[in-house]
């Protein structure tokens, strides 16, 4: 036991040794990891904005089916009823004439004018089922269902057409390309630091290959090698993933004030303060997991390489 205590230890020390040996290597690593864990970090807290802004904008637009006077209330409830059926609706409700023209003028109580106009002739307003999607990208399946043969002797009108329609359908396409893109950037950026990493630590081993032949031929481990270089990319790791929490962090702390009511477009910056600090914890943990795989994977891989090499010569 005491002799794998040391082994770690000298493992530990030797790889902490090296990362202030090649310090312009390390500088050079650490700021690449920096740049890929604040793309992560920023990507995480900007798609949990974006998934409560759109939830907000979900809860404000539904689709209201207007019925035409004739149509059999049997009918319309097997509408309903099959409305209601669908896993991407969260709620329907049903309006008759009657009820349609009280919340009618409740929401037109302002306007007189209005408001006698249609006092003045019997009751224009038609029954109408409102239905209200979970998720906007999932809208077609709504409509499909409403446009069903069978019910289109019942409907006169739907609301999700023309610009109504077309606004809707941005809104999604927008907030599932801005998801995408976030993703994409986050692979892009692990890459290269990925490959960063794997070539620091190549110079590193090329640096002191001579060394590394005659531990090699007095029998050290492949473990006792490669260790002390996943210990120095691992502390790439560990440094970046602290410096990127630190950056957003200071970011927001310093720009409190000034982001009490800002938005950019879908972006509500105020709600991103928010959930960061909420979740500063939860955060800094992700960022050190992913900076120690992505410091050990590299490493593991670059001396991978150099020890088949060796062994294969």
């Amino acid at each position: 036991m005491n002799r794998k205590f040391i082994t770690f230890s000298r493992i530990l020390h030797t790889g902490v040794v090296n990362f202030f040996r090649n310090a312009w290597l390390s500088i050079a690593a650490i700021a690449v990891m920096i740049i890929t864990l604040t793309i992560v970090l920023f990507s995480v807290i900007t798609n949990a904005t974006f998934s409560n802004t759109v939830a907000q904008i979900t809860a404000k637009i539904d689709i209201s089916v207007y019925l035409n006077d004739s149509a059999p209330q049997a009918q319309v409830n097997q509408l309903i009823a099959n409305l209601r059926a669908l896993p991407n609706v969260q709620g329907v409700s049903y309006l008759n004439k009657d009820q349609a023209l009280k919340e009618y003028e409740q929401q037109n109580a302002g306007n007189t004018q209005l408001i006698d106009a249609i006092n003045e002739t019997d009751n224009p307003i038609p029954a109408t089922i409102t239905v209200k999607p979970n998720d906007l990208n999932k809208i077609q399946n709504i409509e499909n269902s409403i446009n069903q043969s069978q019910y289109k002797a019942l409907i006169g009108q739907v609301s999700y057409n023309g610009s109504r329609k077309v606004a809707i359908d941005r809104i999604a396409h927008a907030t599932d390309i801005l998801k995408r893109a976030g993703i994409a950037a986050v692979i892009i950026f692990a890459v290269i630091s990925v490959l960063i990493i794997f070539n620091t630590i190549q110079m590193a081993i090329f640096n002191r290959r001579d060394e590394l032949t005659i531990m090699r031929l007095l029998g050290a481990s492949t473990w006792y090698i490669r260790g002390p270089f996943v210990v120095e990319a691992i502390t790439y790791g560990v440094i970046a993933a602290f410096v990127s929490v630190l950056m957003i962090r200071t970011l927001f702390v310093a720009s409190s004030s000034a982001l009490q009511a800002t938005s950019l477009g879908l972006l509500d910056i105020n709600y991103a303060a928010t959930y960061f600090h909420a979740h500063f914890w939860t955060l800094l943990t992700l960022q050190l997991a992913l900076g120690i795989l992505i410091g050990a994977v590299s490493s593991v891989v670059a001396t991978r390489r150099y020890l088949k090499f060796k062994t294969s010569k």
